[in-house]
């Protein structure tokens, strides 16, 4: 199907897979400190996304596209053998996230959507993200410091930048290709992405996670879990968009109470390796 990704786990795979999608600019790396933890309880699955890290796409821009990144993540798992596990997705990584449990909904028992959105619902809304995100593409590919600096001076992350492992994360957000990097940020764009808000009633079990200092995703995610009986919201306090990095602790307490009751169930087979092609 054109993609190599590059995937890295810890933990029994006799125990139930848990699948880490990152954000953009991200990679498999970004859980390391949270998986520490919750690798002794599950066995934890995390994965480079098209244009980021180590995984590889040949050919068209339209591999990057969500629908088309969905089907190949499915694939992907059905290699592994892992037919059903449980799903944590950051930002970008959590709007896949949802659309991954909502199309394949028998794959997804229980889905932990951090700091992430169902899109934007109107198509005015979508052609100007679309313009936008373009528009952020092309600054990418010319002056890729440059944009980073711009990058992590947005409001959502102020928290961040005062977190000690900040210099850390900079430099692995650098090691990334920044012509892989556009290609994810115009394909998968949240102006590209077909819009969810109107099918989650549909979702299963899913936990939100938003840092109380992040009032834009504050105000999404509370609007998703209003009148939606599958959607519990919570919010942890002290800090903003990136809540595996910023209140690691928070973020494994939150996350192992809500896959916990499924014990240790082995019905989710988890025979993987570090890259496989898909």
């Amino acid at each position: 199907m054109g993609y190599q990704f590059h995937s890295v786990f810890q933990g029994d795979r006799a125990l139930p897979v848990v699948l880490f999608l990152h954000g953009f600019l991200g990679s498999s790396a970004d859980f390391d400190a949270a998986i520490a933890h919750l690798s002794e309880q599950f066995c934890c699955l995390a994965v480079d996304l098209p244009g980021h890290g180590e995984t590889v796409v040949d050919g068209e821009e339209e591999l990057y596209t969500m629908p088309k990144t969905a089907n190949a993540i499915v694939a992907w798992l059905d290699e592994l053998q892992v037919s059903r596990c449980f799903l944590v997705g950051y930002s970008m990584g959590g709007r896949l996230a949802l659309y991954l449990a909502l199309h394949f909904p028998q794959r997804f028992p229980k889905v932990v959507l951090e700091s992430a959105s169902p899109g934007l619902p109107t198509a005015t809304e979508r052609a100007a993200r679309l313009r936008h995100d373009h528009a952020l593409a092309d600054r990418l590919e010319a002056d890729f410091p440059a944009f980073l600096v711009h990058w992590y001076s947005q409001p959502l992350f102020y928290s961040l930048r005062h977190q000690p492992t900040f210099l850390q994360v900079q430099e692995r957000r650098s090691r990334n290709r920044p012509s892989e990097l556009a290609k994810s940020l115009r394909r998968l764009s949240t102006g590209l992405q077909p819009s969810l808000w109107d099918l989650l009633p549909q979702t299963p079990p899913t936990l939100l996670l938003v840092g109380e200092d992040d009032r834009k995703f504050c105000a999404i995610n509370q609007a998703m879990a209003d009148g939606c009986a599958t959607i519990q919201l919570e919010m942890i306090s002290g800090c903003g968009h990136v809540i595996h990095l910023e209140k690691t602790a928070a973020f494994i307490k939150a996350v192992q109470a809500f896959f916990s009751d499924s014990g240790k169930r082995t019905d989710y087979p988890g025979s993987m390796r570090h890259t496989t092609n898909a």
